[in-house]
């Protein structure tokens, strides 16, 4: 058994620390070891932490519960990411409260140039299902590596999981409870075949029972592991909403089918397009058109690089290197081929657009300026 990774797992059960307060200790204390073995006094230094939040750090059953989670852990070959670790899904990192450390089953890899999360009612209709199947189908046509995020829940989650797999789509279900169990039972086989082609996924230890705030907590990260939120079918209140209202909190983009106007399966999608939370599509070309993305099958336009001096080995030079020869790129795929965080990515990109050597896109698309 790993000794950090106990230290890991224990900091996501200290009673009233939460993935903000955890990641405060993170940068303070300097690893999640630090945050149990260092002296008092330098946690009480850390911004938000108390008397009482020291006192449950300081509870011995909190490492307990975490060994033995990280017996269940390596009994069942279980993957942890955790916030540090390299290989950390990119487009969650960058969310202020993405947690500190989540559990994974499966072979897809979370990091791909492009994700797309679906969501909508459990009540789904066949308009809705018919939906779902012919976008995830369309889009696998054209970009047959794009992975589909959802909450294998009732309705439009299950049918996104269940096309994605007919049409060799990798799925990933973000779960509402531990991995010792599958909830609705009845999604049993379809989450086991996607632990082939996709794979499971939650920051809830096992014995979690699927509680209803755990479904609300969930959806963030139903949200942050993607590109763009897409609500097939949505009543006017449901999980599906809040999952869209987290995404355009992230200010990642948030796509609806529209609906009949009487129709109360389509009342939350409508008000999201209204409220300009999201954009309309009937297609997957419309939605590859409003997140910009290169369509493989057309010829790329590749513009000339810019002339102009970097010093030797530079930020700059490594950014414009990395864009030169592609049509479009995403600034997640840039951060992955830079190997810089988004945040430092952001700035460096903004003087260089202010330079006029690239040129922002909408849905956070880049492209070497003409």
């Amino acid at each position: 058994m790993e000794h950090h990774l106990i230290y890991q797992i224990g900091l996501t059960m200290i009673n009233g620390i939460g993935d903000v307060l955890a990641r405060h200790l993170l940068e303070a204390m300097g690893s999640a070891e630090a945050v149990f073995t260092e002296k008092q006094r330098l946690l009480e230094k850390v911004p938000g932490i108390g008397a009482r939040h020291i006192a449950e750090i300081r509870r011995p059953e909190v490492l307990r519960l975490a060994e033995k989670e990280a017996e269940f852990v390596a009994k069942n070959k279980i993957k942890t990411f955790f916030m540090s670790d390299a290989d950390y899904p990119v487009r969650l990192r960058e969310c202020p409260d993405a947690p500190v450390l989540f559990y994974y089953k499966g072979q897809a890899e979370l990091n791909v140039p492009r994700v797309i999360s679906m969501v909508g009612t459990r009540k789904a209709t066949h308009y809705g299902r018919e939906l779902t199947e012919k976008l995830i189908h369309d889009l696998a046509e054209i970009f047959p590596d794009m992975l589909i995020v959802s909450g294998l829940a009732y309705g439009i989650d299950i049918q996104a999981h269940r096309s994605a797999l007919n049409n060799k789509l990798p799925t990933v279900a973000v779960l509402a409870h531990g991995l010792d169990m599958i909830y609705p039972s009845a999604h049993r086989n379809i989450a086991v075949e996607m632990l082939e082609n996709g794979g499971l996924l939650t920051d809830f230890p096992s014995c979690t029972q699927p509680e209803r705030q755990n479904f609300v907590k969930r959806n963030r990260i139903v949200a942050g592991l993607s590109d763009a939120t897409v609500v097939v079918e949505s009543a006017e209140k449901g999980g599906s909403l809040i999952t869209a209202d987290i995404a355009f909190s992230y200010g990642r983009d948030v796509f609806s089918f529209p609906g009949r106007v009487n129709d109360a399966h389509s009342k939350g999608c409508n008000n999201l397009i209204r409220q300009n939370k999201a954009g309309l599509i009937t297609s997957a070309q419309e939605l590859i058109a409003g997140l910009c993305w290169e369509n493989p099958t057309e010829p790329p336009v590749i513009p000339q690089q810019p002339m102009i001096s970097f010093p030797e080995n530079s930020d700059y030079e490594k950014i414009v290197s990395a864009i030169s020869g592609k049509n479009e790129i995403h600034i997640n795929t840039l951060a992955l081929a830079t190997d810089m965080p988004v945040y430092k990515l952001s700035s460096l990109l903004f003087e260089l657009e202010m330079e006029g050597v690239v040129k922002i896109l909408p849905g956070g698309m880049y492209r070497l300026a003409q």
